[in-house]
């Protein structure tokens, strides 16, 4: 008789993109973002943070002031979208932490991705993410909100 406590297809990616989400070196919002092909593969993740070659020893992590974190930072989905090396990502799902900013629409709008299913989705109500969700409706992009069977799961390397 075969196992009936494995988790499901939307948990499995999920966790993976949580589980990206712990690459990011920012102190106070960590999202990660996992890209799956119509045949439930994965084909790319990703993490908030700074391009490549820009130090996150040299760049700012402040929220406020006059040197922000904001015009620097690479969110988890473009990130993801960029890591996936022009692969052909129609047709596709992404799942990710935290509900996609207007700019981050727009690139999952192009890349021809068919569903965002998300975890969180905190700044709602916002002029981003009203935009986010008026351009990802109108190009027939599904939105899923994530509901979780548990609250955690562990993961134990001994």
């Amino acid at each position: 008789m075969k196992r009936k406590d494995y988790i499901s297809w939307d948990e499995y990616f999920m966790s993976v993109a949580l589980l990206a989400a712990m690459r990011s070196k920012d102190p106070n919002t960590q999202v990660g973002a996992c890209i799956v092909g119509e045949d439930k593969r994965i084909i790319s993740t990703g993490y908030n943070g700074f391009p490549r070659g820009c130090s996150d020893d040299e760049f700012p992590w402040d929220r406020e002031g006059e040197d922000t974190k904001y015009p620097f930072v690479v969110h988890a989905e473009l990130n993801a979208i960029l890591n996936a090396g022009g692969r052909n990502l129609s047709g596709s799902k992404l799942y990710v932490a935290l509900f996609p900013c207007n700019e981050c629409a727009k690139a999952i709008i192009q890349a021809g991705i068919k569903t965002v299913v998300y975890l969180s989705d905190k700044y709602d109500g916002t002029p981003s993410v009203l935009a986010s969700k008026r351009m990802l409706r109108a190009a027939g992009v599904k939105l899923e909100k994530f509901e979780p069977e548990t609250d955690k799961l562990e993961i134990k390397f001994r």
